[in-house]
């Protein structure tokens, strides 16, 4: 006869789906206490700062407790379901060892530290393999291991080891890296905020206080109290304070993600944008052209592909655009390959997903990737592998009516393009006032490593293919 022990109790820990992110929101729980379990089986759906995964079980079970409710947001390597395992150990009596792992595990050895038990593996989903770095730092607690009498800070995060601090200085202020960059930014010294996260561990909230309390003004000495002033008179209809006329949206997931990037590239790198006003008549009809053309039989034609084809090719003939800035190694990278992004905006906020080695695709596998990218990211399916690895972008305002704008670049690219809405406008062409279909191009682009004259030429290509898109089979 068997019976169930504590060490049958296995702890799911909420996994890195997003290769470096530190924490996600439980979306939905597709399983409740008392549901049976198999290995490979979905239980619930998380959101990241870049994606919404389905997370799956690794292992049989049935499930003891959810530890999390749906909307927590949870930071990775935290518990978040515990789940009794089949197949009990059996009892021992107090004179016998503790019992002894199951026989897909290995048995505790020096080497251990580099080979992570079975409990303590996250599942690791497509794309995705386990920080060696994160499973080192949380070995598996059996029953046998003393539990401390006061929680002891902790030494590393999110796979960075606290660094031992200097002679005579004190211990270095616990922070996850997003937060120490949000402190840099703001000009906040960590040392002066007082933390309140667990283990000591500084939060966004507390830089954000810290700066906040610097920039109130110090409270003013008692005074002896003045006469009675006669209160101005105040029209009936003048607005007022009123919470309950103000909603408040917690910021988080994509939203949160969006925000820390825009504001770690517009402080970053220095941006320049350039503009230029095309004739886009001959795109036009050409987009009709194709429309009708056996070979795009089922694809999606629009403005946007021809648009994304002309970048392509003045990337070809600049490829000094198509780079990165390495400030750690103070390198310019220049990439060889270019995986386009598309801004895309969906419920769950902005998005940029890439197309992979985009120059190497025809028109129509293109067009194909294209529609492909649209549909998956207004589903909401686009997987964070879909979003890594670009190297330029297009942001197509112009589907709002917007004329143009000045985008601002994705972070670890060196440049966006935004395109205008294409509208009839008067314009000369061939001595003569006519009407034409006239759009504004807008390229953003990284000062660090790309001048004046390469951002020029690459935004003059893009308008000269689009004003004649026969150019496309010349300059290809």
């Amino acid at each position: 006869m068997t019976t169930m022990t504590e060490t049958s109790v296995r702890e799911f820990r909420m996994p890195d789906v997003g290769e470096g992110l530190t924490e996600a929101e439980i979306l939905t729980w597709y399983v409740k206490p008392g549901d049976r379990v198999t290995d490979g089986q979905v239980i619930c759906e998380v959101e990241t700062a870049k994606a919404a995964v389905e997370l799956p079980i690794p292992y049989d079970g049935v499930v003891r407790e959810l530890h999390f409710a749906e909307g927590a947001t949870v930071d990775v390597g935290t518990p978040i379901i515990a789940v009794e395992v089949a197949g009990a150990a059996p009892a021992q009596g107090p004179a016998q060892a503790p019992a002894a792992e199951p026989e897909t595990e290995r048995k505790p050895e020096p080497e251990q530290e580099q080979e992570p038990k079975a409990e303590d593996r996250r599942p690791v989903l497509v794309g995705y393999g386990v920080s060696a770095s994160a499973t080192r730092r949380r070995p598996r607690k059996g029953p046998q291991v003393a539990v401390p009498s006061a929680p002891a800070a902790p030494t590393e995060l999110n796979g960075h080891g606290a660094p031992a601090p200097a002679a005579g200085a004190g211990p270095r202020p616990l922070a996850k890296p997003p937060v120490r960059k949000l402190a840099k930014d703001l000009g906040v010294d960590l040392a002066t905020v007082v933390p309140t996260g667990p283990g000591g561990i500084i939060t966004r909230e507390d830089v954000h206080a810290a700066v906040a309390a610097a920039a109130a003004p110090p409270a003013p000495a008692p005074e002896p109290a003045p006469a009675p002033a006669v209160e101005p008179r105040v029209p009936t209809s003048a607005p007022s304070y009123d919470p309950a006329r103000e909603t408040r949206i917690p910021v988080k997931g994509v939203r949160k993600a969006t925000a820390a990037a825009m504001v770690g590239s517009a402080f970053t790198a220095p941006h320049v944008t350039e503009f230029v006003t095309v004739d886009v008549t001959r795109t036009m009809r050409l987009v009709e052209e194709l429309k009708q053309d056996k070979e795009f039989a089922g694809l999606r034609v629009s403005p946007l592909l021809l648009i994304a084809k002309a970048l392509l090719v003045a990337v070809k003939r600049n490829p000094d655009i198509n780079a990165s800035w390495d400030e750690a190694a103070q390198e310019i990278v220049v990439k060889h390959y270019v995986n386009l992004g598309i801004a895309a905006a969906t419920p769950r906020g902005l998005i940029v997903p890439n197309i992979k080695d985009a120059h190497t695709k025809t028109l129509p596998q293109l067009a194909k990737a294209l529609g492909e990218l649209v549909t998956t990211a207004r589903e909401g399916r686009t997987s964070p592998a879909d979003m890594q690895g670009g190297t330029i972008t297009i942001t197509n305002v112009g589907v709002f009516g917007v004329d143009t704008g000045t985008p601002i670049l994705n972070p670890g690219e060196s440049a966006i393009l935004a395109v205008g809405a294409i509208k009839p406008q008067p314009w000369v062409h061939k001595g003569k006032v006519k009407p034409r279909q006239v759009t504004t191009l807008a390229l953003s682009f990284d000062h660090r490593l790309v001048d004046g004259e390469l951002g020029s030429k690459v935004l003059a290509d893009v308008a000269a293919i689009l004003e004649r898109p026969k150019r496309l089979i010349t300059w290809a």
